[in-house]
């Protein structure tokens, strides 16, 4: 998933494609006719070692931009993990210890599971944090983008 980039864009496209080549092949080899023949066993491990591999990219951007916004001194120590990815125990799990691992340890800000099915409670939250400290929706003032641009300045 765009390993070799160094900046803090990815994708899980050539995840993909190379978890379905080996189940494709792993059918195969089991004499499946297709992947939904494949044992529950075979389909639990390809799923385990997606969930592994696909988490194992999110720590590495993220550690990425975490020593992006150390650098910028800022004192901002703080993560908030969001959306329906959040509801996943294993995730939770290995960003609480990459945010406890950092040399100044991170703040982890995640809902209660379930909260983390349905984006609209996720967005209402974001406006309730957003309220609070005061933001605004009023374009006098403020840049107006169309499409915000998620990135760092050095990424």
């Amino acid at each position: 998933p765009l390993q070799k980039r160094r900046d803090c864009d990815f994708s899980y496209a050539g995840l993909k494609t190379a978890v379905r080549s080996v189940a494709e092949k792993m059918a195969e080899e089991r004499g499946a006719d297709t992947i939904d023949d494949l044992s529950r066993e075979d389909k639990a491990n390809i799923a385990a070692s997606f969930q592994n591999v696909a988490i194992r990219h999110i720590e590495q951007r993220l550690d990425r931009a975490m020593s992006m916004v150390e650098s910028e001194d800022d004192g901002i120590r703080s993560l908030a993990v969001v959306g329906g990815v959040a509801a996943n125990a294993e995730l939770r799990t290995r960003l609480e210890a990459l945010c406890a691992k950092r040399e100044d340890p991170w703040n982890m800000f995640v809902p209660h599971p379930r909260l983390c099915t349905d984006q609209g409670s996720m967005s209402a939250w974001a406006a309730i944090e957003r309220l609070m400290v005061g933001s605004s929706d009023q374009p006098s003032g403020h840049d107006v983008y169309a499409r915000y641009p998620f990135q760092f300045k050095s990424c």
